[in-house]
């Protein structure tokens, strides 16, 4: 092998390997949507400005996707929220909630942040967001930055922060101060 041989495998390898590290948002999403059913457990802390402490709660999410989400709060008190396609189902206190999320687009921008990240899709979570990755396969964060004038009277910004396809934690920073970081822990699937 002559000089010029060994430069250009040596080339080639770095180049491999230099794309081989990159990591984008389309392949963020594509080892998002692999994932079809999960199950973890919460921790969320809610600061509220009119509240001296952060409100604290705890319980399980589960996922099948593209479009079902579920989260069980345990404790304070138990509650349960599903997301199933285009309903949104509130159960507290005895009482039971029906919300058809069309009558709501605030709140289904919102909550298609979440469904459209753990489904992977990116053109979905574009409709609303701008979206900035940062980070590696291994520690990266998605931030979503409203990009409708109605959203971003309602939440500044959403960050995403995960290891590969699971999400570790979402923090919420509405526009009147108020925000909320949800800790996740992966448990196997039920």
């Amino acid at each position: 092998m002559n000089i010029l041989q060994f430069l250009a495998c040596l080339l080639m390898g770095v180049s491999a390997s230099a794309h081989a590290d990159e990591w984008s948002l389309d392949q963020l999403m594509r080892t998002l949507a692999q994932t079809k059913v999960g199950h973890a457990s919460f921790v969320e802390k809610k600061s509220i400005a009119m509240l001296e402490k952060p409100v604290e709660s705890s319980g399980e999410l589960f996922y099948t996707a593209p479009d079902r989400l579920e989260k069980r709060t345990l404790k304070p008190r138990p509650e349960s929220m599903v997301l199933d396609r285009g309903t949104l189902t509130v159960e507290q206190k005895g009482r039971k909630h029906v919300l058809p999320l069309q009558n709501y687009p605030e709140v289904a921008a919102f909550i298609d942040s979440i469904r459209g990240t753990l489904a992977g899709d990116k053109s979905a979570l574009e409709r609303t967001y701008q979206l900035n990755l940062s980070g590696d396969q291994q520690a990266w964060t998605l931030l979503l930055t409203p990009i409708d004038a109605k959203m971003k009277k309602i939440v500044e910004k959403i960050r995403i922060a995960g290891i590969g396809n699971e999400l570790r934690s979402i923090e919420i920073k509405q526009a009147d101060g108020d925000s909320s970081l949800m800790t996740i822990t992966q448990l196997s699937p039920p």
